[in-house]
């Protein structure tokens, strides 16, 4: 199930990082600067048009934090940026030995919320910043864009097909993975199948329709290959003939045992086509044959549709999902949050830059329902506080090792789908949602108020 991840992190992550990450850990080593402190991940704002966050990314995150390590290769190149002698030997052993709590993946999230929280001797905790924040922002940001495309659905089955508009592999490869945790019926990513176990969608192109001399003998070259599951592209010249061609066919198949799957459609007026499409399937007794849509389709796109009575069943989304194209980053951020003081107890700090102002403290989000057991509000509370509600945060890693059961995609995805049924429809609206409460409690803010007179002091 990992092995394609487990490829990249065998090359070079480790060195997926800012060049400022090791400089301030370089100079940490070299003031002795050596005790745990804690940080934070979490998202500060929501993007435009969105009220939630689909929290994803967490696996390839505890994997590479297990698997952390400065090659030969890695320390003959720091040396050549400056690096001191010592520090490289300090690299040379290297191994992540902090502690991880995490909100399962899956879980909706809202801004502020911690979302990681790292423990660790501070280089340590440094030096994994920009590799986790890398990680979190694409998959969360994709996962949320593709539940946005699931819920306009509504009900009817949508297929990822954006590889070939996607940035690069590993972006194509999390797209297939976050769009199927979040509700996608599968993808046209081979190697996300291969990888993954999603099941894999395809139809055909227009290339391959144009390369016969009649459209009607590609349709029966087609379906000779692939007799029980074919979907026919009927718009490569006109819709109209192109679907009475499919139905042809269909006659054909049925004569021998099988079934037309489906057929597809990829420009013009989609709610029209589909519409007229519909009636003459259906007129031809041909009313099990699906008809899929795509073409440039989003979260909007797929709403007017629905709202216009389209008859189409299944949705290929591709580019705007697979780019976010509407918002594509999340304002993800990684802070200290505590430090250790010189008499070995930690301390909480907090960064008061206007606009920026972090939580201090180690802390916990705690989550309360309704009797039917949707989502109320959300509270940040400190970690040692006993309060109602369901505990977000688990333990992850205790000492570098994963102490969680690493779930299945399924077992994500699942997750993934009870958090959202649990979330009120209001906050799901595409445009307009309220925004979903999220408090601090009395006690952190007390600690709040507290630390900033003491910083401004």
């Amino acid at each position: 199930m990992h092995s394609f991840l487990d490829f990249l992190i065998e090359e070079n992550m480790s060195m997926l990082t800012d060049f400022y990450e090791f400089t301030m850990c370089a100079s940490y080593f070299d003031n002795k600067k050596f005790e745990p402190a804690t940080f934070d991940l979490l998202i500060r704002r929501l993007p435009k048009n969105r009220s939630y966050f689909l929290f994803a990314g967490l696996e390839q995150v505890l994997l590479f934090l297990r698997s952390m390590r400065f090659t030969d290769k890695h320390i003959a190149f720091l040396k050549a940026q400056g690096f001191k002698d010592r520090f490289l030997d300090y690299l040379k052993e290297f191994r992540f030995t902090g502690d991880v709590w995490a909100v399962p993946e899956g879980t909706v999230v809202f801004p502020n919320e911690p979302l990681i929280r790292v423990t660790a001797p501070i280089i340590e905790a440094q030096l994994v910043e920009t590799f986790l924040l890398n990680t979190v922002n694409l998959q969360t940001m994709l996962a949320t864009k593709a539940f946005r495309v699931v819920h306009a659905a509504k009900g009817k089955s949508v297929v990822e097909f954006g590889l070939r508009r996607e940035h690069g592999v590993d972006a194509g490869m999390k797209v297939a993975r976050c769009s199927y945790i979040a509700g996608f019926n599968g993808t046209s990513n081979v190697l996300a199948g291969l990888t993954y176990g999603i099941p894999l969608f395809g139809t055909m192109a227009h290339s391959f329709v144009m390369s016969f001399e009649e459209e009607l003998a590609s349709f029966r070259s087609f379906v000779k290959t692939f007799p029980n599951k074919s979907t026919l592209l009927v718009d490569t010249y006109d819709y109209l003939e192109g679907v009475r061609k499919a139905s042809v066919v269909a006659k054909e198949l049925e004569k021998e045992g099988y079934c037309l799957g489906g057929v597809r459609l990829d420009s013009g007026d989609l709610a029209e086509t589909s519409n007229k499409v519909r009636v003459f399937l259906d007129e031809q007794g041909l009313g099990y044959i699906r008809i899929l849509a795509s073409g440039d389709l989003d979260e909007y796109k797929i709403a007017e549709l629905n709202s216009k009575k389209a008859k189409i069943d299944v949705f290929g989304v591709g580019t705007q999902l697979g780019t976010s194209a509407d918002m594509p980053y999340t304002d993800v951020i990684y802070k200290l949050c505590e430090r250790m003081g010189s008499k070995g107890i930690f301390l909480p700090v907090m960064k008061l830059s206007e606009g920026k102002v972090t939580l201090p403290g180690r802390k916990q989000v705690h989550r309360l329902s309704d009797r039917t057991e949707n989502l109320v509000k959300d509270v940040i509370t400190l970690a040692d506080e006993s309060t109602e509600g369901e505990p977000l945060l688990v333990k992850m890693m205790a000492k570098g090792k994963i102490t969680y059961d690493l779930p299945s995609l399924e077992q994500i995805r699942q997750t993934c789908l009870e958090n959202l049924s649990r979330l009120p429809q209001k906050y799901k609206k595409l445009r307009g949602a309220p925004t979903y409460p999220v408090e601090t409690s009395r006690k952190l803010n007390s600690l709040i108020e507290s630390l900033k007179l003491k910083l401004k002091n």
